[in-house]
């Protein structure tokens, strides 16, 4: 139904169009080759911090996210491992287990991962793949860009540059990456835009399904939000091409049926398990995300993560997601591109489109600007909070769709002018590459920040638990891993290859009338232990208190109680003392032997 370039170019360029499905040459794959490993360099550089001592060090920014993910890691390893069904993980939360689907789980990328996290480590893997997910994004951009839209190598280099490293992108690499794993979306978008070529549904449509359904595996948020793109596009292109796509109607169904059928297929099970399996949940109690608006001054401040940015504007405006941020030099650029393409490039046409869109969409519930919200009502103002799909979506990452557009602008851009008839104003081909240059070059991502991290005591990683810790029981840590306290003690799990199960942990979960919240909801006991981090102090115990706590144990199918070095070590010693008596001191841990209490 769409045209493959969706480009308007003079009559003058009609006889040099993009790639599409011409046979490459020798000097285009080495320069594809060049492309691709400049941004493989540029996702080293990205990680660079990580590699001073990868075992030991997580992200500033994110650090429990960052221990999450390392997490996953090793839950797609230990499933491969023990033939135990991924969806579902019963390591962490004992003994309720965590519904992987109803989590970021990362599958599609942690299971073929396995073997290497089995290698290497989940930490290594962890910052080998969050580089190289954001290079893959920007391969794939580039290649997408170079075949079916630009004609210029370094339009879309400059183009897929920006996709994969945009500063919204980089924002969640500080221990997000299931949202840098992007690379499979340019694939999807070109996939749709094929959709309506004449003798080829078949093979669209089931190209496009096996794609939509390898990324409901990876990050189902991003492919709803590049759902919401793709109408746009087609809705757009259906408007400015009515006749050519009536024609293409009945063949851009067929094989969009076929598609959405085979994904549908493919998932079923795992998309009802999300669902319906065993802590499963409905929304996020309160809807907590809808507001979490884009703050307007965001659009043309500079990120955080680039070369341009400083991190002491985020104190004023940094209240939500770094997800735009893309300097005032850019906005200029992609505000002429759209005037200047707008009769020539219906691409651009449809990139201003989305602009438009998704920008209004991502104001949230009131309009802020400057970190002031102001008494303007936003979108969501007017979304109720339990409507199906977007319920726990929020809106400040709709602008991720407006990231999308500005890449594709840039790359129009950038081609245009490459292509500019220089028979009387020579000059003006070097000074718009310039302007295009000057306005991207500020916005180039600087190492990410990290920060050291305790190692798991020994008694951990050398397997010296195991005596204590026999099948069907747990290791109950100290902290309990929670979203707030317990980050070293989530590590625990990971960096042990998920060998003995913990108590509370780092997810979302079903709370009072099914509705998710985060983490385990507190035991009387972890209660206590939160608490006493907070205080400095254990609080005065009760009888009450220590029969609480042989129930939460009991409930927890505790073995040991293990404390290992921490800043509040010498309270929660006291703490744990109070409630179960004296430890032993066994390698260097203190230790709680509960197996003939519980």
């Amino acid at each position: 139904m769409v045209d493959p370039s969706l480009t308007s170019a003079p009559a003058s360029a009609a006889a040099d169009p993009p790639e599409q499905d011409r046979p490459a040459t020798g000097r285009s794959v080495r320069v594809d080759a060049l492309a691709t490993g400049a941004y493989v360099l540029l996702g080293v550089v990205v990680c660079l911090n990580y590699w001073g001592d990868v075992e030991n060090r997580v992200s500033s920014h994110l650090p429990t996210d960052h221990s999450w993910f390392e997490w996953l890691f090793s839950h797609g390893a230990y499933s491969l491992r023990h033939l135990e069904n991924p969806l579902f993980s019963a390591r962490q939360n004992a003994p309720d287990g965590v519904n992987m689907m109803a989590n970021t789980s990362l599958l599609g990328v942690t299971l073929p991962l396995a073997p290497l996290t089995l290698l290497l480590g989940p930490q290594v893997v962890y910052a080998l793949y969050l580089g190289g997910a954001l290079a893959a994004t920007a391969a794939t951009s580039y290649w997408v860009l170079s075949r079916r839209l630009v004609r210029s190598r370094a339009a879309a280099f400059v183009g897929g540059g920006f996709l994969g490293f945009a500063p919204g992108i980089v924002h969640h690499a500080n221990g997000q990456p299931n949202f840098v794993s992007n690379f499979l979306l340019p694939l999807i978008v070109a996939r749709v835009l094929r959709l309506g070529e004449p003798g080829r549904w078949r093979r669209n449509g089931v190209a496009l399904g096996l794609l939509v359904a390898y990324q409901i595996f990876v990050n189902e948020e991003m492919l709803l939000l590049t759902a919401l793109a793709c109408l746009v596009v087609v809705v757009c292109y259906a408007v400015a091409r009515r006749r050519a796509a009536r024609a293409q109607a009945g063949t851009f169904l067929a094989a969009l049926g076929l598609g959405g059928g085979l994904a549908l297929t493919l998932t079923a099970y795992p998309i009802w398990f999300q669902f319906n399996g065993p802590q499963s949940y409905r929304g996020l109690q309160g809807g907590v995300f809808h507001s979490w608006g884009e703050d307007l001054k965001a659009f043309v401040t500079f990120a955080r993560d680039t070369v341009a940015g400083d991190p002491a504007v985020e104190k004023t405006i940094g209240l939500t997601e770094q997800n735009t941020w893309f300097g005032w030099p850019l906005v200029l650029v992609a505000l002429a591109a759209i005037v200047l393409l707008w009769r020539r490039s219906l691409a651009a046409r449809i990139a201003a489109a989305l602009v438009a869109v998704f920008t209004v969409a991502s104001l949230g519930p009131r309009i802020r600007f400057d970190g002031v919200e102001t008494g303007v009502y936003g979108p969501w103002h007017y979304v109720p909070d339990d409507l199906p799909l977007v319920e726990m979506m929020m809106p400040t990452r709709l602008t991720l769709v407006v990231t999308g557009a500005v890449g594709v602008l840039l790359a129009l851009a950038w081609d245009a002018v490459d292509r500019l008839d220089l028979t009387r104003r020579r000059w003006l081909r070097p000074v718009g590459l310039a302007v295009i240059t000057l306005a991207v070059l500020p916005l180039v991502p600087r190492p990410l920040p990290a920060q050291a991290v305790e190692p798991p005591p020994e008694f951990v990683t050398s397997g010296a638990w195991r005596p204590y810790v026999p099948a069907g029981r747990t290791l109950v840590p100290v902290p309990i891993p929670s979203n707030v306290h317990g980050l070293s003690t989530l590590r625990w799990s990971a960096l042990t290859r998920h060998e003995f199960p913990v108590p509370g942990g780092y997810f979302i979960g079903p709370g009072p009338a099914d509705e998710g919240i985060f983490g385990a909801p507190n035991r009387p006991t972890s209660t206590l232990i939160y608490r006493t981090i907070d205080q400095g102090a254990p609080p005065e115990l009760t009888e009450e208190n220590r029969r609480q706590a042989v129930e939460d144990l009991r409930y927890w199918r505790a073995s040991v109680v293990v404390l290992g070095a921490h800043p509040r070590e010498a309270a929660l010693r006291e703490l744990v003392t109070g409630l179960l008596g004296e430890p032993q001191r066994v390698d260097d841990v203190w230790l709680w032997d509960v197996r003939d209490r519980v």
